[in-house]
């Protein structure tokens, strides 16, 4: 979700200050309280029903409750760094291990138990997961927020959980050595048991309440790959059964006594308010409570129908007769848009590079290249939804609210705000989301806001139940917050052996951060570093880069993998262009320019090179090969694609991934990833992917005009990672950027022309 530009968030593990500043201002006081009670060296005692165990706690309003008598003195340890806000271990030895992250299919609730589970020593077949919530304890430890994005579940919490493993399983045995009478340098763990001297032995069940009483060791040893029994293998997803059976529960599920469910009448064009409105029917239709006009995202207005289920919310709101105001507001007209991009594009914008391309106006090879891609909606199939229940009055006024969130923190704040709820009466209760691709992560908080709102809204209307605010598919992808509509320019010099001379780059399109809480310290010299992400590395290349962020009434956010969709796509075909136009194999003209300083791009194209066949293997009549390699989030993925084209249409056959993750936590989620991500860099290509909008109205509405592919477009796709025992690296987005240029580039071989220069493919 974030760039890995050190213009702005520092993929390697640093964040802003002035960032770290924004997300807990308003958190000051509760973090304070909970800090004080966390840095103490003994666990809190939790019943349960399974009897004790090595507990969660809330780290917020309860907190100072935790100060009891006699505790040991307090630890340096941050919240992060505690093992009782991530661990439970029951008296039958089931571990339920807390995760710091929302998971929306990507397999974190999987993949980070697997990676404490190793450490901790426990029996997988007992462990069992859970999500966390809005407390400290919770926060990404390199971005020092709640945030689940920029690809960083695994890679920023791979030591921090390492650790919290290795605490907890130091505590076990040092009660263990405790309850024997023997030195705990003599016991060892297996499989969720201590074993001591002549074979004597615990379960870990046995001793979590004894366990709860030791001091959490500050310092830890890990251990080395070389032993690792759990992470590397491939395993079965924790949820697996759950969802395959459809008894996973999501935030769209909640359910609640008395909850009523509200559906919200958005004005067609953003920021419009409503004029005139005549409820009269909709109040008549069956189950409906209330029909209340609420403020929404940008300053706009709409209109919330209160009833009792999402049927009759939905028919009422049907029923409304509503006349929308959208004077003083820009109507965007995405052919004018098109042509104005089109005309900033000739210009120099704000430098990002400033290579020197002195010799491009002489260089005997050129090229001269436009690109457009349109808007993109997220489509989750889960939309947005948000339930909040409201209790208590004045300063004793309290929230709960559930949802899937990639960011409870902020979202916790900014319910807050709108409901004048003090933050740590704020209770967020993380759901399992059904995808998202960012939309979950807005820095406005747009739709929890609203659903904030519409609850406000029906509590002042006498209805004091849980109100559930729900989207439909089409309140969803007409809602807004898109992938920014861009628009490349290139000239490009280059020489018979193809070395590029000069490269001339302009980016026209919307900041994703322009207008958020993050423009003023992500935004460097007029350039928002998540739109250049992907520009020019790992080519060693002269480029003048600048870029335009024209403002339109269009709400923009980032989409998966960012500004990789387009750079990567842009950059790639590129290259492709200039190897087949100084005669080279666009594999060897690649390993060529990584040379020796991109071991891991060479790697990993190298592998899928050598596993598809390229270049050995003959491809069935009217089929050709197509190549593309791109980092983003610090991992590379390379792909080697099958493709045919019969009648003007573009036919994707098989892809052949080389991924470098690093150290693979478990392969079966790095392929199930690559396979989605590949999946979703199809969608780009397939005609009717695009955003439009005509008169400031979005023309699209749900799968019948803006489709996604169907089972009969999907390629075979093979998955080979490249072995490592270094610390792995981000893999919920990269294998998504490559896979148009790839499909891309094999259609120029075979249509000798240049790879098509917009998306989605138009090729008639």
């Amino acid at each position: 979700m974030y760039s890995n530009s050190t213009d702005t968030l520092d993929i390697a593990g640093q964040l802003p200050k002035g960032l770290q500043a924004l997300m807990h201002k308003a958190q000051d006081a509760a973090q304070s309280i909970a800090d004080a009670a966390l840095q103490r060296r003994s666990f809190l005692k939790v019943t349960t029903a399974g009897g004790f165990a090595l507990g969660a706690f809330p780290l917020l309003a309860q907190a100072q409750t935790m100060a009891t008598a006699g505790a040991p003195a307090a630890s340096s340890l941050k919240p992060t760094q505690q093992p009782s806000a991530f661990v439970r271990i029951d008296k039958d030895g089931t571990v339920t291990v807390t995760i710091n992250r929302l998971d929306f299919g990507q397999g974190v609730q999987t993949g980070l138990p697997m990676i404490l589970a190793e450490e901790l020593d426990a029996d997988w077949a007992l462990v069992k997961s859970q999500h966390g919530n809005a407390d400290p304890a919770y926060v990404d430890p390199a971005f020092g927020m709640h945030l689940t994005g920029g690809s960083g579940s695994i890679k920023n919490s791979y030591t921090q959980y390492r650790e919290l493993g290795a605490r907890t399983r130091a505590m076990l045995v040092s009660a263990a050595a405790a309850q024997w009478g023997v030195d705990a340098g003599s016991l060892r763990t297996q499989q969720g048991v201590v074993i001591g001297p002549g074979g004597k032995r615990l379960t870990y069940g046995e001793l979590a309440e004894a366990a709860m009483k030791q001091p959490v060791p500050e310092a830890v040893t890990l251990k080395d790959p070389k032993q690792f029994r759990i992470i590397g293998k491939p395993t079965g997803r924790l949820d697996a059964r759950a969802k395959s059976s459809g008894g996973q529960s999501y935030g769209i599920d909640v359910r609640l006594p008395g909850m009523l469910t509200a559906v919200v009448a958005h004005p067609p064009v953003f920021a419009g308010k409503v004029k005139t409105l005549d409820d009269t029917a909709a109040k008549a239709v069956p189950g409906v409570k209330a029909v209340l006009r609420v403020p929404l995202d940008r300053g706009g207005e709409g209109v919330a129908v209160v009833a009792e289920g999402y049927w009759a919310a939905k028919q009422g709101r049907d029923a409304l007769k509503v006349e929308w105001d959208s004077s003083g507001v820009e109507k965007v007209d995405s052919v004018q848009q098109l042509a104005s991009y089109r005309a900033l594009a000739q210009k120099t914008g704000a430098l990002k590079y400033n290579g020197d391309i002195s010799k491009l106006a002489t260089a005997p090879k050129k090229i001269s290249a436009e690109f457009a891609f349109p808007y993109l909606a997220h489509a989750p199939m889960e939309p947005l939804n948000c339930t909040v229940q409201l209790s208590g009055q004045g300063a004793d006024a309290k929230a709960e609210l559930w949802l899937g969130t990639q960011m409870p923190g902020l979202d916790t704040l900014a319910a807050s705000k709108a409901l004048g709820v003090a933050p740590q009466n704020v209770k967020m209760n993380v759901q399992m989301a059904g995808g998202g691709f960012g939309r979950r992560a807005i820095g406005t908080s747009e739709y929890v806001v609203e659903a904030c709102n519409v609850a406000r809204a029906a509590r002042g209307a006498g209805l004091t139940a849980a109100v559930r605010t729900l989207w439909s598919r089409e309140d969803d992808i007409k809602g807004g917050y898109y992938r920014p509509m861009h628009v490349h320019r290139a000239e490009i010099g280059f020489d018979a052996q193809g070395n590029i001379l000069g490269w001339d780059h302009v980016i026209v399109g919307q900041s994703i951060l322009g207008g958020t809480p993050f423009e003023s310290f992500m935004v460097k010299d007029g350039v928002d570093g998540t739109m250049v992400e992907g520009m020019k590395e790992p080519y060693d290349i002269p480029m003048r880069l600048s870029v335009h962020h024209p403002k339109l009434n269009v709400p923009v956010l980032w989409w998966r993998s960012v500004g990789s969709t387009h750079t990567a796509y842009v950059m790639e075909t590129l290259i492709d262009e200039v190897a087949r136009g100084s005669g080279q194999d666009p594999v060897a003209y690649r390993l060529k320019q990584f040379g020796s300083k991109h071991p891991r791009h060479t790697a990993a194209l190298q592998l899928a090179v050598d596993k598809s066949g390229y270049g050995k293997r003959t491809l069935a009549p009217g089929r050709a090969w197509g190549v593309a390699v791109h980092e983003s989030f610090n991992t590379v993925v390379a792909y080697v694609v099958e493709a045919s084209v019969k009648d003007n249409t573009p036919v994707l056959h098989a892809i052949t991934a080389g991924v470098h993750c690093n150290l693979a936590i478990n392969p079966t989620s790095v392929e199930a990833q690559i396979q989605g991500a590949a999946l979703m860099g199809l969608s780009m290509c397939l005609p009717g992917a695009a955003i439009t909008l005509k008169d400031g109205v979005v023309e699209q509405s749900n799968f019948g005009d803006f489709p996604v592919p169907r089972i009969t477009d999907m390629p075979t796709v093979a998955v080979f990672i490249v072995p490592s025992a270094d610390a792995p690296t981000g893999l919920g987005e990269p294998g998504l950027p490559p896979l148009a240029p790839a499909f891309a580039n094999a259609i120029a071989q075979l249509t000798g022309k240049p790879a098509p220069r917009e998306l989605p493919f138009k090729l008639a």
